[in-house]
């Protein structure tokens, strides 16, 4: 009897050591922090700390495999904190992605505005018309990247509307590199 007692004790020592119970509230807490800065758009604008927040309830998962429920917790609650941080981190760099995607479509507009201006004093020097298929097109093309950035500003997608904007603009400023080039040689030869 003294025998099975010991075990028993022994049983209930190791148990204690590990933390008792699995800390499945915890768990689930941190899980329902990873869910919600999910859908704050962490995965993608605070993708660091999301990742960071994934990886600990995964450890903490396997801590409870091993039935270290201790460490378990430690993780559980690591992983829950960091998901808050992420969305919190999430919303910020939503902010900012914002502020960027509405600069690059500004910035875009204003290119279109300047070279429809250019492709108007063009007109006026009487430039071949092959001179002036590239630029014209270019307008199209990025009134077309401008509409699709704004699509993607609608749809909350910041970084693709960004980019979308940037490449009108880059686009865009390229053209009327090339027509300043073209109506400069053009004003040129006129003298």
């Amino acid at each position: 009897m003294s025998r099975a007692r010991a075990l028993l004790v022994a049983l209930i020592l190791s148990m204690a050591a590990c933390g008792g119970e699995p800390p499945d509230k915890e768990m689930q807490q941190a899980q329902g922090a990873i869910d919600a800065a999910r859908a704050a758009g962490a995965d993608v604008y605070a993708g660091e700390e999301f990742a960071a927040a994934q990886d600990a309830l995964s450890r903490a998962e396997k801590a409870v495999g091993a039935r270290d429920y201790r460490l378990a917790l430690d993780h559980a609650l690591d992983s829950r904190q960091r998901a808050q941080n992420a969305a919190k981190l999430a919303a910020d760099g939503m902010a900012s992605a914002r502020v960027e995607a509405d600069r690059a479509l500004t910035a875009a507009t204003a290119a279109i505005g300047a070279l429809r201006a250019r492709l108007k004093s063009a007109d006026a020097l009487r430039l071949p018309a092959r001179t002036l298929i590239a630029p014209r097109q270019a307008v199209a093309d990025g009134e077309q990247r401008l509409q699709e950035a704004r699509a993607a500003l609608d749809r909350g997608d910041y970084r693709g509307a960004r980019e979308a904007a940037a490449g009108a603009n880059t686009a865009l400023i390229a053209a009327r590199t090339e027509l300043d080039a073209a109506t400069s040689a053009a004003a040129r030869r006129r003298r």
